[in-house]
């Protein structure tokens, strides 16, 4: 089998059809069902079928899809075996991270990589839903996401790298009769008008834990998505909010710790397998751990998914 149609069908996966795939392997719709034509010859079996106006792959398309990604990281791993005789690594890492984690982490990453002869960083803005983070890695070779504390774990075909554990303050107005508070609990803020992100973002898990505590939903009365938006939102006394520690408290915000809930999100770095066998992507990645080692509260479990080599 040629691995490039192999790789066409996991990219037809990954992207969910024929058109998104071509897009980002840049090719034609009509050579990409080309190369999964031939490929389906190869196989003897068929690896898509017609679902609506796309196509969706077969039980056999699926487990080729599957071992394409072992051929990747095979093939990635007999580079770096080469590249381990050269000179240090060197090459083009691209890291993507939403808008809090890249205002924590990023300007130190820089700094570092800054350092590393013929390697460079480019940056990509992207903060989505929770569920949406693991997709980021066909277009990134690393991407710093977060979950709650709570939160399920990442699904697989990702390797997860934890960065740090970071709590979650309560955000509360200048004056605010419990600005002054060493702590406060869920109770205390059970009246409050609440400014929230949206559904499926992870703090907005944290804030329903909050208010199962408080023994009723919180009053949402905005929600918006960029902290730091929020803090001055805060700040002008609009409501209160959960924001995150080591970003906030710049804008006005007075910052109280919460009590009674576990309040906290795990920054993490996702990688696919074969991304993670580059030398140049583990030298990145280490970097970037280094950096989050300066603000984590607690040390990070260990690293879940496919196994790294130590080359």
């Amino acid at each position: 089998m040629d691995t490039r149609h192999l790789a066409t069908l996991r990219a037809v996966r990954d992207r969910g059809g024929v058109t998104a795939a071509a897009a980002a392997l840049h090719l034609t719709p009509s050579a990409v069902s080309q190369q999964l034509r031939a490929l389906a010859r190869d196989a003897g079996v068929a690896v898509v079928e017609r679902a609506g106006r796309g196509v969706r792959l077969t039980g056999p398309g699926h487990a080729l899809a599957d071992a394409a990604a072992d051929v990747a990281v095979a093939l990635e791993r007999a580079e770096a075996a080469v590249d381990a005789f050269r000179s240090a690594p060197h090459g083009l890492v691209r890291v993507a991270a939403f808008q809090s984690a890249a205002e924590l982490l990023l300007p130190g990453l820089l700094a570092r990589v800054a350092g590393m002869d013929g390697v460079r960083v480019e940056l990509g803005d992207e903060d989505v839903a929770q569920d949406e983070f693991p997709a980021l890695t066909a277009d990134f070779d690393l991407v710093v996401a977060h979950r709650p504390d709570a939160g399920a774990d990442w699904p697989g075909g990702v390797e997860v790298v934890p960065l740090l554990r970071e709590p979650l303050d309560v955000a509360l107005p200048p004056g605010h009769a419990l600005a002054g508070r060493a702590t406060v609990i869920p109770a205390d803020l059970a009246d409050e008008p609440w400014i929230a992100v949206q559904a499926g973002f992870p703090v907005a898990g944290v804030l329903d834990a909050v208010g199962s505590a408080a023994g009723r939903p919180l009053r949402v009365v905005q929600r918006f998505n960029d902290f730091g938006v929020v803090e001055a939102l805060v700040a002008a006394g609009h409501g209160v909010s959960l924001l995150p520690r080591h970003t906030a408290g710049r804008r006005g915000a007075v910052l109280v710790p919460l009590a009674g809930v576990r309040a906290g999100r795990r920054v993490d770095a996702l990688v696919r397998p074969e991304r993670a066998a580059r030398r140049v992507v583990r030298r990145v990645l280490d970097a970037l751990r280094a950096e989050a080692a300066r603000f984590a509260d607690e040390p990070p479990p260990v690293a879940t998914g496919p196994e790294r080599p130590d080359r």
